[in-house]
């Protein structure tokens, strides 16, 4: 009997952050999230975006591998 897949225990993620001129004296902080194992990276410049990137890359990660 197969036992259900189970992600990862654990995850690394780099995580990058500068701040960026908009506008004449303004700048804002953009972003660039990694995770270590597969390399995939995402950019943002909203702090709730980090977020929602971090839950969307633990939730592909936690997928079965594929099988062919």
């Amino acid at each position: 009997m197969d036992k259900p897949y189970q992600g990862p225990n654990s995850h690394l993620f780099t995580l990058r952050l500068w701040r960026e001129e908009v506008a004449t004296g303004q700048s804002e902080w953009r972003g660039k999230v990694q995770q270590v194992s597969t390399g995939e990276a995402h950019y943002f410049h909203e702090w709730e975006a980090l977020i929602s990137l971090l839950i969307q890359m633990l939730a592909t990660s936690e997928s079965p591998p594929q099988t062919h």
